[in-house]
């Protein structure tokens, strides 16, 4: 005889203000946009959504009209890889800058393909050079590619991308960005800085849920696919998801999220009636004064002064505190999400975001106060 378990009660998660390193609370407007109306991803209509996203995309890009831009149904990890495994044969020499989770990552992801990987690295807290990568690219004159990561999310550092795309010069590498945390929260010009690949996601800055990639091909490495010999997974060729993101008529590919592409188009509509300028000057502002806060309560930031990335702020742990205790204190009691270090050998840090709409002074102020308060009490458990 078959028994049914009675139906599970309708999803009713707890509120939290999500001041981690992601994903944030997204804009109310992009979740207001999930709920229209669902169209196949072969409809005319959905076709004219793609472009639509296509146009916003290379304005918040500020790419040129010769880059390719679309976006991956995928989270950035995805769109990290597809850049890796396009642009890169097994046996090729990568160059990676190396100061953090994220360039680790990077460097994983290429070994697995079969790609030579020359690490240039630096301590958590610290950027790479610009001129030990220069270094590096001069004595591996074999090397195709040069990979940094713009916004290193595990640590708060901001590489100088713009001043490193300059000095490469006629150099003939490609650079290859992660985004992933300064796309419309920091100030990122695709075709100023020089950069032939970029990808980045929806659920940081752009304040959209995750689920989407977008991505950034200059002319130059669309000439390197074009030119490719070996074979990429089907799921991340650049090439078929140009056909259907850019091609009218477009090529079927993959049946792409509907809501998650309704959530970017309202997300790059945000941008653009914000203005991107003023968008980042809002996340400048926000993070400087939730820095300031934290120093004010005693408290050091991992990163160095001048590479501080202003979206994600590594904050060092006092000795003797509980890391872990003051997190759940600020979950349980203040409904408020940060993280700690990422991945093993991290340092003991807890990482605080302010992204999308979430960058405000307001929400700095909301999460320094409840910080405070879960600090203190820590401080009184500590053992002298």
């Amino acid at each position: 005889m078959t028994t049914y378990t009675p139906a599970f009660p309708e999803l009713d998660p707890p509120p939290r203000l999500l001041c981690g390193p992601g994903p944030t609370n997204p804009d109310p407007r992009v979740l207001a946009a999930m709920r229209r109306a669902m169209l196949g991803h072969l409809d005319p209509a959905m076709h004219g959504i793609l472009l639509e996203i296509l146009e916003m995309l290379r304005q918040v890009w500020r790419a040129p009209e010769d880059a390719l831009v679309l976006a991956l149904s995928s989270t950035g990890t995805s769109a990290m890889e597809a850049g890796i495994v396009n642009l890169l044969a097994p046996g090729e020499t990568m160059i990676v800058a190396q100061c953090g989770f994220f360039g680790a990552r990077i460097a994983e992801i290429a070994r697995r393909h079969g790609v030579d990987v020359v690490e240039v690295a630096a301590d958590p807290g610290e950027a790479v050079p610009n001129a030990r990568l220069l270094e590096a690219v001069d004595e591996h004159p074999e090397a195709s590619m040069l990979a940094v990561v713009h916004a290193e999310t595990s640590t708060g550092v901001e590489h100088p991308l713009r001043q490193l795309g300059t000095e490469l010069g006629g150099r003939d590498v490609l650079l290859m960005a992660d985004c992933v945390t300064s796309l419309g929260g920091v100030e990122l010009d695709f075709e100023a800085f020089g950069i032939d690949y970029a990808y980045s996601c929806t659920q940081k800055c752009m304040g959209a849920p995750p689920g989407m990639a977008p991505v950034a091909l200059s002319a130059r490495a669309q000439e390197r696919i074009a030119r490719r010999t070996h074979a990429v997974p089907f799921s991340l060729d650049f090439e078929l998801l140009r056909q259907y993101w850019v091609e009218r008529p477009s090529r079927y590919h993959h049946t792409a999220p509907i809501l998650h592409i309704y959530a970017l188009h309202e997300a790059l509509r945000q941008v653009q009636i914000e203005g991107l300028d003023a968008r980042w000057r809002r996340h400048t502002a926000a993070g400087s004064y939730l820095q300031q806060g934290i120093r004010a309560l005693g408290l050091e930031l991992l990163a160095e002064p001048w590479h501080q990335l202003a979206p994600l702020t590594a904050v060092c742990v006092p000795d003797g505190v509980d890391r872990a205790s003051v997190q759940r204190q600020l979950l349980d009691e203040f409904g408020i999400e940060v993280g700690g270090g990422l991945g093993p050998g991290a340092p003991n840090i807890w990482r605080l975001g302010l992204m999308g709409p979430n960058a405000t002074e307001r929400t700095a102020d909301t999460l320094l106060g409840a910080f405070d308060t879960a600090l203190n009490r820590a401080a009184a458990t500590v053992v002298v």
